[in-house]
């Protein structure tokens, strides 16, 4: 498989968790555990398969990343897959797609880049598209904002994990995300475990089965293509191909699930995304 076509399956994966996570009747903590670790237990599956084994120094190298990693991968998925609930997927997904602007104002302070003017024009028009998107929900509507409000609490975890990921050396793999997947796991059951209990007993079969799907395709071969396909594209290729992503979960909500989009709201989308796209090209 080319390296082009498997990032593209796994930006098009990427983009429709939003209907699994939004129909299983599980608390979002739960959910995030079972995806991780069916997620973990799949790759781990492959790596046996091919007969892989894992460097002791790296995974002690680093132990610290690895942890902050794993503890913002989990609430990544909690508030995001809470967004899907309390709001339209495009919301969901159009407000956590606000991370790469989040990156873009940390980049500077982080990792020492120069954050140059016209940078700073594309965070303003991104923060207006994220405006209009939000005003767009009336007070009636007070659910839609707080899933808008989970989303972008979802995208500040994803940015601690970007850059996070950064500072660790010497993991190839699928090494870092089994580790990663495994930790989250682990993190989610002792925060379960100390709260509301697994509740997996009380839905239905396909509630499980969807469950089961979320679990091997989103965080399994979705996670296995996204690596694959990275290690052969350029950085230009995927910054571009990454916006399959958030369309292919405008294009769930609007044209399957029937979901509507104000004309607010689609003008806002058009801001949000094509300001982070044209950043994003520029900075490849």
């Amino acid at each position: 498989m080319s390296g082009k076509l498997a990032f593209v399956l796994s930006m098009i994966i990427f983009g429709a968790v939003g209907v699994f996570a939004r129909y299983i009747p599980l608390a979002s903590s739960e959910i995030a555990f079972w995806m991780s670790g069916i997620g973990a237990c799949f790759l781990l599956v492959i790596f046996i398969y091919k007969k892989e084994s894992f460097a002791r120094s790296a995974i002690v190298q680093n132990k610290w990343p690895l942890l902050i990693s794993s503890v913002a991968l989990c609430g990544n998925w909690i508030f995001l897959f809470q967004a899907y609930k309390e709001t339209t997927i495009a919301n969901a997904a159009l407000s956590y797609y606000f991370a790469p602007v989040l990156v873009i104002c940390l980049s500077p302070i982080i990792l020492k880049e120069k954050l140059v003017a016209r940078k700073i024009v594309y965070v303003g028009v991104a923060l207006i598209g994220l405006f209009l998107i939000v005003q767009s929900q009336n007070a009636e509507n007070s659910g839609h904002f707080i899933g808008i409000v989970y989303g972008l609490i979802a995208a500040c975890f994803y940015t601690v994990l970007t850059f996070t990921n950064k500072n660790i050396r010497g993991l190839k793999e699928p090494h870092n995300t089994i580790i990663q997947l495994c930790l989250a796991a682990f993190f989610l059951c002792l925060y379960i475990v100390g709260t509301t209990g697994f509740q997996v007993m009380q839905i239905n079969f396909a509630s499980i089965l969807l469950l089961i799907v979320l679990g091997i395709v989103h965080a399994g071969i979705g996670f296995y293509l996204f690596f694959l396909g990275m290690s052969q594209l350029k950085g230009q290729s995927i910054a571009i191909l990454s916006y399959i992503d958030p369309l292919t979960s405008l294009v769930i909500s609007t044209m399957i699930i029937g979901e509507k989009m104000t004309l607010l709201q689609l003008i806002g989308a058009i801001l949000l995304l094509g300001s982070t796209l044209r950043s994003e090209i520029e900075k490849v």
